[in-house]
């Protein structure tokens, strides 16, 4: 077999990197190199010659998925600056962050949720997938504030969507995500 053209390596590339950045949202930064090559329909062997290790292909990920937000909700992409009406789409944000549907997808989710727990336990993880995921933190609860409480009000969505993972199957989890709701919609029409 001949070799790839490049333009057909960067394509590989991209590949490589779009499914880590699904995979470790959905099952954590340990998936194994074989298994995420296997998925990207690539082989073991290749993936070498596009990555220097599996930690630049994290980091790779990580950037990727703020870069290129799954579309877990169209309504919760719109920033206040794009809408009219902040509240509205303050309010479409909280619904969908803590649908049932993104506890449900993680893979398609938001990156924040997605890759908390791996980072936390990286303490050497690079600096610019940290300063990548710290902006994207800070970004998403900008879309929430409601005066200076952006922050407050996004660590309860994502530690909400946690819980409701970590308890799927369970009617707490339902219970957590409807609680998290309540609170955030009714913080906003205090603000």
């Amino acid at each position: 077999m001949g070799r790839v053209s490049q333009a057909q390596a960067q394509e590989n590339r991209q590949r490589v990197v779009a499914t880590a950045s699904r995979m470790f949202r959905e099952k954590g930064t340990a998936v194994s190199v074989a298994d995420l090559m296997k998925a990207a329909g690539l082989t073991h062997g290749g993936f070498h010659k596009q990555f220097a290790s599996k930690e630049d292909l994290v980091d790779e990920a990580i950037t990727h998925a703020f870069e290129n937000p799954a579309p877990y909700s169209a309504a919760a992409a719109v920033t206040p600056e794009q809408s009219e009406d902040h509240e509205t789409a303050r309010q479409a944000m909280i619904d969908d962050y803590l649908s049932i549907w993104h506890r449900d997808h993680a893979a398609d989710g938001c990156p924040v949720s997605g890759f908390a727990a791996d980072l936390a336990r990286e303490p050497d993880q690079a600096a610019g997938a940290r300063q990548v995921y710290a902006n994207g933190v800070r970004n998403r609860a900008a879309r929430l504030a409601t005066g200076d409480d952006g922050l407050a009000q996004f660590c309860t969505l994502v530690g909400a969507l946690a819980l409701a993972r970590a308890t799927r199957g369970n009617p707490l989890s339902e219970e957590l995500l409807q609680a998290a709701r309540t609170a955030l919609t009714e913080s906003g029409t205090k603000g």
